[in-house]
């Protein structure tokens, strides 16, 4: 029985125990999470906030001029963006740009692929073998006459140049001395405005050479030539620009197509992508209108014939021969020989009346006439002083159409007018060409 009664007395006993260990362990629990309270008020683990937060705090935290520091900081950063983006997208622009350049110049390379395949397989047609005249309307006659050959033994010194300067075997080319500098000036700024890389300036004395040298401009100073150099110094324009023919014979003989220019002209376009290359010799027009720069039927009154009053005669008005693009072939050097023979046989000859006597006159007893083919550039496009200052400054839809060129050929006041070719075309300014009379004074 006692034994019995020591078992309840030994549970209460333990039961007693565990309850004050208890009580032991939630005492220690609270005086430990008392001590970590006050030492790790944010917490034993901390977490990291968001970067918003962050901003935050430290805006909290910061003095006033540190607060300053850091906004400025980040609207430096930000300026600093904007810039890195500007130069970024500059670059962009700038090779769009030369990406579309390359478009162009891969698309005229093409179209001279294309044309130059079609030409040689007309050589070939005609050239060739005899054929059978095809069905009617079908026939067609060979313009595009073959190249010559290229020499370029003919002038080792000029061939470098060209082979720096040309495109596709082709340039601009203006001759050119001192008297003339100030329009040569205007003529190859406004070459460079448009981006034209393939021109020449050939220089017929040192003044002009050493001018082209400082502005950057690609010069030609040709060897002594006692015939070219007298009549360099002492010619007048007529006889300065009949030098041109005996001058282009050499570019032509090394195989390259020449765009023979003035130097009162404007560029305000490319040149090259608006010819067609399928003659000898494509030249601008001294005509006003369709009729005289294209040709004409003209008829010819005499009333004494009577029933035969009235004859009939073909006009066209003169092709300049201050701006012509000739390929080398035999027909147009043939023609360069027979203008330089007849310049220096008698001085007091005009070159451009000359050449286009050559050109256009058939042969007859006792001459033997020039079987070169030929083309007359577009009036608009190819534009003289007469059509731009009569017609085209007046009329509100044409004055708005930029032309490829302006020649400013039948104005003696050649430096103002070019001056303010460039003021209208390139500036925007609609009154630059207001105040100049149709013509001259004199």
């Amino acid at each position: 029985m006692s034994g019995r009664r020591d078992v309840p007395l030994m549970r209460g006993n333990g039961q007693s125990i565990r309850g004050s260990r208890i009580a032991i362990a939630i005492g220690i629990g609270i005086l430990l999470g008392s001590v970590f309270a006050f030492l790790y008020p944010e917490g034993l683990f901390l977490r990291f906030p968001r970067s918003e937060e962050r901003f935050q705090v430290n805006r909290l935290s910061f003095t006033p001029w540190r607060e300053n520091f850091t906004v400025n900081s980040t609207n430096c950063g930000t300026s600093e963006r904007f810039k890195t983006l500007r130069s970024e997208l500059s670059s962009l622009l700038k090779k769009n740009e030369e990406l579309k350049k390359q478009i162009r110049e891969l698309t005229l390379k093409k179209q001279l692929a294309e044309r130059s395949k079609e030409h040689a397989e007309k050589q070939f047609l005609m050239l060739g073998k005899q054929h059978k005249a095809g069905p009617f309307g079908t026939v067609r006659n060979l313009r595009t006459n073959p190249g010559v050959i290229p020499d370029p033994t003919i002038n080792p010194r000029l061939q470098k140049i060209l082979e720096k300067v040309a495109v596709n075997k082709e340039l601009i080319v203006a001759v050119a001395n001192t008297n003339v500098q100030d329009m040569l000036e205007v003529w190859f700024n406004s070459i460079k405005h448009v981006g034209i890389p393939n021109y020449l300036v050939v220089a017929l004395d040192d003044d002009t050479e050493t001018f082209c040298k400082t502005k950057g401009v690609p010069v030609y100073r040709r060897n002594p030539d006692e015939g070219v150099d007298s009549v360099a110094k002492n010619g007048d324009n007529h006889a300065i620009s009949g030098l041109k023919f005996r001058i282009l014979r050499e570019f032509l003989q090394m195989g390259y197509s020449v765009l023979l220019s003035d130097v009162d002209i404007v560029y305000l376009q490319n040149p090259f992508e608006h010819l067609y290359r399928d003659c000898d010799v494509e030249s601008m027009t001294d005509g006003h209108d369709n009729g005289t720069a294209y040709g004409y039927n003209h008829v010819f009154d005499e009333p004494a014939m009577g029933w035969a009053r009235y004859a009939h005669t073909m006009r066209i008005w003169v092709y300049n021969s201050g701006f012509f693009y000739i390929r080398p072939t035999f027909p147009s050097i043939e023609l360069l020989d027979r203008v330089a023979a007849r310049l220096a046989k008698d001085r007091k000859l005009w070159d451009q009346a000359v050449f286009n006597e050559e050109l256009f006159f058939p042969s007859h007893p006792g001459y033997d006439g020039l079987h070169a083919s030929k083309r007359t550039m577009d009036f608009y496009e190819f534009l003289n002083s007469k059509v731009l200052f009569k017609s085209v400054r007046k009329d509100p839809n044409l004055s708005k159409i930029k032309p490829v060129i302006v020649h400013i050929n039948y104005h003696p006041d050649k430096l103002s007018r070019m001056k303010a070719v460039v003021e209208y075309y390139v500036n925007g300014k609609e009154d630059a060409l207001k105040n100049f009379p149709d013509g001259s004074d004199w």
